[in-house]
């Protein structure tokens, strides 16, 4: 049956991938159609749905700086957002309870402040999703939104404890003995090494916190998560989240499925989901404010604001716990699970067109910014650049290293990394930290005298972007890309890149001429 289940999810998420729509809206849609066909939740897809936000979680911890969490963007925003939220909502939902008695169940001021509380998170599965498919989880805008994400899941795990009053074993204290354990788990993972064993030991890891924190009584979710935060600075926790990457994306589809088949909504109920969703404009603009007030420039807080401003499945937790609690009506989950499908779709949708309709409003959006710049929202300066590399990976790292062994030319590199960033120039290498997609960025950057930018970065559609913002903002030199396949090769020259080269047809170009030319030596 599960498999009955993913192979429809898959019909449905390439059809509307075809038709230019996110495939994640594919899968919710394929949960309604189940629902509707007669289909019911099943445990062992439930299970599917759960092992998918748990190696999620985990692999945020892996690409997460806990000194972001002390950021006062992260928690003064966070914080300030959610009381502000359910504090207008609340008054709404009553309304709404009041004017629509005949149509809905009773609501309470308690009851509407719970409804308030679930809406008032975002979606960590489909932010993380949109921001991975986009290549800008790394990027400001991107850690900044995730950092808000922990912080909601903190309040979560708090909201849980508080409302079934389960609280923590005695023996969550043992827990502290991970910290002298952690050369340890250091060394399991150095000693997996980099092929099949290395996704093996994400999931025993993930799994392993997961249950710990189950054992002693604090939601497993958290334990995954925390495990993924403390082997964060670990040489291959990147390595370690890139060989999880299509499993999590694989087990995810279990848990939008379970969204839709979680119960058939009457046409009351469908409208009621309706209405909740028109405050997702007020969810945004409220981020948009906060992130403003608090000294974050209007592109920042724009696109923060835009990837966070849907509902959650945390929401649907909080909401399950309340009617488990007799604090809501059943009728209500439903409402709230499908205002959270409705919000996932708005978000994939417009956030495609982001960047192209910040270029489009920035004057007015830069109205909202305050004169004085946080430290890290300083635009930086090259110094004579000629050649710019941007992605500092390990495609672009080689570039560099080749390009600065030609003597004449000033070489430079930029990604997205604060950190990796600050690695690099502690080497001693001319980088400089910027997200390429920023047209503000090109605005302020002095680019007359740059003859190539090379775009080594992972997604066409990035590179693509890129390209347009450097045209926009006047660049005259040559741009070349890489592509893994062929059919992305003459995508990437259609819109405007002047050479692209195919990454495994060049590297094994490269592999052969090095190869024949030391051979030519040895002779």
């Amino acid at each position: 049956m599960e498999y009955a289940f993913l192979l429809f999810a898959f019909v449905c998420g390439l059809t509307v991938k075809l038709i230019g729509i996110p495939p994640l809206v594919g899968y919710l849609v394929a949960g309604f159609l189940l629902n509707f066909a007669g289909y019911t939740l099943t445990e062992d897809l439930t299970q599917i749905a759960n092992l998918g936000i748990t190696i999620m979680l985990f692999t945020i911890g892996l690409k997460l700086n806990i000194r972001d969490l002390s950021r006062r963007e992260v928690w003064a925003g966070s914080v300030s957002h959610t009381l502000v939220w359910v504090g207008v909502i609340t008054c709404c939902v009553y309304a709404i309870g009041a004017v629509a008695a005949n149509f809905v169940d009773g609501l309470t001021w308690k009851s509407a402040a719970l409804i308030a509380f679930a809406l008032s998170f975002s979606s960590t599965v489909c932010v993380v999703k949109v921001l991975e498919e986009s290549g800008e989880s790394k990027t400001r805008h991107g850690r900044l939104a995730i950092g808000i994400l922990v912080m909601q899941d903190v309040f979560a795990v708090i909201f849980l404890v508080a409302a079934t009053g389960k609280l923590p074993s005695v023996w969550a204290l043992a827990l502290l003995a991970l910290f002298p354990a952690m050369p340890i788990i250091n060394k399991m993972i150095n000693k997996s090494g980099h092929g099949e064993l290395l996704p093996l030991t994400g999931f025993i890891l993930a799994l392993g916190g997961y249950h710990l924190f189950e054992l002693v009584n604090i939601k497993g979710d958290l334990g995954a998560l925390i495990f993924g935060i403390m082997l964060a600075q670990h040489e291959k926790a990147s390595e370690l989240a890139k060989s999880l990457l299509s499993f999590k994306d694989l087990f995810l589809i279990g848990f939008f499925l379970t969204i839709g088949l979680t119960a058939l909504p009457s046409l009351s109920m469908i409208v009621l989901a309706i209405v909740f969703c028109l405050f997702i404009p007020l969810k945004a603009a409220l981020f948009f404010g906060l992130f403003t007030s608090l000294r974050l420039r209007g592109r920042t807080a724009y696109l923060s604001s835009l990837v966070l401003s849907n509902y959650s499945e945390f929401g649907l937790i909080v909401g399950a716990l309340a009617v488990s609690l007799g604090l809501l009506a059943n009728s209500w989950l439903v409402v709230i699970a499908l205002a959270v499908s409705i919000s996932f779709v708005i978000t994939s949708v417009l956030y495609r067109n982001s960047h192209s309709r910040y270029h489009k409003y920035k004057h007015t959006i830069k109205r909202f910014e305050k004169k004085e710049r946080l430290k890290e929202d300083i635009y930086p300066t090259l110094h004579n650049a000629e050649f710019l590399v941007l992605g500092m990976g390990r495609v672009g790292r080689g570039a560099f290293n080749a390009l600065s062994k030609l003597s004449d030319v000033s070489v430079w590199g930029m990604d997205a990394d604060r950190v990796k960033v600050k690695e690099l120039a502690e080497e001693g290498l001319d980088v400089i930290c910027g997200d390429g997609e920023d047209v503000d960025l090109w605005d302020n950057l002095d680019i007359k005298q740059i003859r190539l930018v090379l775009l080594a970065l992972p997604s066409i559609q990035d590179s693509i972007n890129i390209t347009r913002q450097l045209k926009n903002a006047g660049y005259t030199g040559k741009i070349a890309a890489i592509a893994r396949y062929e059919d992305e090769v003459s995508s990437l020259l259609d819109n405007g890149v002047d050479k692209v080269f195919n990454f495994f047809t060049e590297a094994g170009l490269g592999f052969a001429e090095e190869s024949l030319a030391y051979a030519h030596e040895q002779q």
